[in-house]
C-alpha cells in the first residue's frame, strides 16, 4: 500500500480544501484583474446604444487609427517574419563569431522600456540629431510621423518570432537539411521543403504574438508618433485621447474593437497550439520527408 501511495502524483496528495483553496483564488485573481475589466468595457461602449458605439468606429479619426494600426501590423509583421526565420536559422544551424551578441541583441527589447526605445528613435532622427540635417534637405520624416511608428513597432515587437523559432529549430537539429543536401537540394529547396514545414506552427504562434504587440503597443508609439488625429494616431493612442477629453463612451467604443482583437487572436493562439501539440508521422530516416519529394520511386522487381 505504501509503494501504491508513494507512486501517486503529488497534487493528489494534496487535501481537497487545499485545492480548492487553490482553484478560488486563482479564479478570484482572474475574475478580479481579467474578467472584470474586459466587461466593464464592452459595458461601458454600448452603454449609450448602439448608434454611439458606431458613430465611435466610423468617425474619421477613428476609422484612420484603425487603417494605421491595421497597416503597421501589417508592416511590422512582414518585416518581422523575415528577421525572425533568418535570425533564428542563423542561430539555430550555424556556429560564428557574434553568435551571443546576437542573441543579446534579440533580447534587448524585453529588458528596454517601450518608452525609452521610443525616446532613442526621438535621438536618433529628431531634430536636435545629426541626422536631422540629411533628413530635412530630403524632406524625409521620420520621428511624428508614420515611418516613425512602424519602427518603434517593429522595435518593440522583433523578438517574438526568433525567440519562438530558435528553441524549435535546435531541437529538431540539422539533419533533413544534411540529407537534402547530400540528395544536391539547393537552399532554396532545402528551406521550402525541409525547414519551412518543421517549423510552420511555431512560425505561427510566433507571427500571431507579434501581431498582437503590435496591435496593442502603446508607450514607443506614443513618443514618437506626435498625436497627430488622422495622420500618426493608432487605436491605442485614440482612445487615450478620447478618454482625456471626457469623451467615455468613445474612447471604451474604441477599446472594445482592440478588445475584440485580443480575443479572436486568443482563439487562433489556442487553436494554433491545439494544432502543432497534435502527434505527427516521423519519417523512418531523415532524409525521408525530403527524398519522398526529390527522387522518383524505384520500380518493383520481381
Amino acid at each position: 500500500m505504501n509503494a501504491v501511495a508513494t507512486d501517486r502524483p503529488v497534487h493528489l496528495t494534496e487535501p481537497r480544501w487545499v485545492r480548492g483553496l487553490l482553484l478560488m483564488v486563482a479564479l478570484g485573481f482572474l475574475t478580479l484583474f481579467l474578467l472584470l475589466p474586459l466587461i466593464t468595457v464592452f459595458v461601458e461602449a454600448f452603454k449609450k446604444g448602439w448608434a454611439v458605439y458606431l458613430a465611435a468606429l466610423t468617425e474619421p479619426d477613428a476609422w484612420s487609427a484603425i487603417q494605421l494600426t491595421l497597416w503597421v501590423a501589417v508592416v511590422s509583421l512582414a518585416i518581422n517574419l523575415i528577421f525572425g526565420v533568418a535570425a533564428a536559422w542563423a542561430i539555430a544551424k550555424f556556429e560564428f563569431r557574434g553568435k551571443q551578441l546576437l542573441i543579446t541583441l534579440i533580447d534587448l527589447p524585453f529588458s528596454v522600456s517601450p518608452v525609452v526605445a521610443g525616446l532613442v528613435f526621438v535621438l536618433l532622427f529628431g531634430s536636435q540629431s545629426w541626422l536631422w540635417p540629411f533628413l530635412q534637405d530630403h524632406d524625409l520624416k521620420i520621428v511624428y510621423a508614420v515611418p516613425g511608428v512602424v519602427l518603434a513597432t517593429l522595435f518593440v515587437t522583433f523578438p517574438f518570432i526568433a525567440r519562438e523559432l530558435i528553441p524549435l529549430m535546435q531541437a529538431q537539429g540539422s539533419e533533413e537539411e544534411q540529407a537534402a543536401l547530400t540528395l544536391g537540394a539547393s537552399g532554396w529547396q532545402i528551406f521550402w521543403r525541409v525547414t519551412l514545414p518543421n517549423i510552420k506552427w511555431g512560425l505561427l504562434y510566433g507571427a500571431i504574438l507579434c501581431n498582437a504587440r503590435a496591435m496593442g503597443e502603446f508607450g514607443a508609439v506614443s513618443v514618437v508618433s506626435g498625436h497627430v488625429r488622422g495622420l500618426t494616431n493608432t487605436l491605442t493612442l485614440h482612445v487615450e485621447i478620447l478618454y482625456g477629453e471626457y469623451q467615455f463612451a468613445a474612447s471604451f467604443a474604441v477599446a472594445s474593437l482592440l478588445a475584440l482583437l485580443a480575443l479572436v487572436t486568443l482563439v487562433i493562439k489556442n487553436v494554433v497550439e491545439w494544432r502543432s501539440a497534435r502527434p505527427e508521422r516521423v519519417a523512418s530516416a531523415p532524409q525521408t520527408a525530403f527524398a519522398s519529394s526529390v527522387v522518383a520511386p524505384r520500380p518493383a522487381t520481381a
